[in-house]
């Protein structure tokens, strides 16, 4: 499927990208900050450059592998569907924090960091592979602008969450809206919904799921005991 890189399809796919990076990579910046915190300052920053390079060449890894197995009749359609209780759990407070052991030499450090992020990352391949809709373009373009911004600030990225909840809501809504294109686009139950539900069911469902997951994690948040 072709896009224009100029058009404002691939601008906002690109912009929904970057948002869904920065609201799920939250703890995956905790990790880098506590696997390198026993280096002295010099280390730490390798540490991080070199660990964070390698945890993104996986990651691209790892896209380009969803990216194709999302191409396979259901299989699409099962990752939106997983991708709903992954939106609602980025509205509710976690219960209890990532604990990654220090490493005390810059290799120790940098593996901690790729093995860390590798095993983190599943929900953000899922549901970036997702937005991208199979433009591998636009899962490298999206991790050069939101990845730096995640290592450098990832402290007010955290402040600005907090501070102003709807920026979450919003990245909770995109993953909702997200859910129902994969289901909506996938190879054989696309079509089937397409010819039950009509050409309306293409934007209708994403929007449905996209105010579900909003719903949905917004009660959930509010059942969550206080702390």
């Amino acid at each position: 499927m072709e896009m224009n890189i100029f058009s404002m399809e691939f601008l906002m796919a690109l912009g929904s990208i970057v948002i869904i990076d920065l609201v799920l990579a939250g703890d995956n910046a905790v990790v880098i900050a506590m696997a390198s915190n026993k280096l002295p300052l010099d280390l730490r920053k390798k540490a991080i450059y070199i660990g964070t390079a390698g945890a993104i060449l996986i990651r691209l890894a790892m896209t380009f592998v969803a990216i194709w197995l999302l191409t396979i009749p259901y299989l699409q359609a099962v990752g939106g569907v997983f991708l709903v209780p992954i939106a609602v759990k980025l509205l509710v407070p976690s219960e209890q924090a990532e604990q990654v052991d220090a490493a005390d030499n810059l290799m120790g450090a940098v593996k901690t960091i790729i093995v860390a992020d590798f095993i983190m990352s599943i929900d953000n391949v899922l549901a970036i592979a997702g937005a991208s809709a199979g433009h591998f373009i636009l899962v490298v373009l999206g991790l050069l602008i939101s990845i730096p911004i995640v290592v450098s600030g990832s402290q007010l990225i955290g402040k600005v969450m907090e501070r102003f909840p709807v920026v979450t809501y919003i990245g909770a809504g995109i993953l909702g809206w997200t859910s129902g294109s994969m289901i909506v686009h996938d190879k054989v139950l696309g079509d089937v919904i397409a010819a039950n539900l009509g050409v309306w069911s293409a934007y209708g469902i994403p929007a449905v799921l996209a105010i579900l997951v909003c719903v949905m994690g917004y009660i959930k948040s509010r059942k969550q005991p206080e702390t």
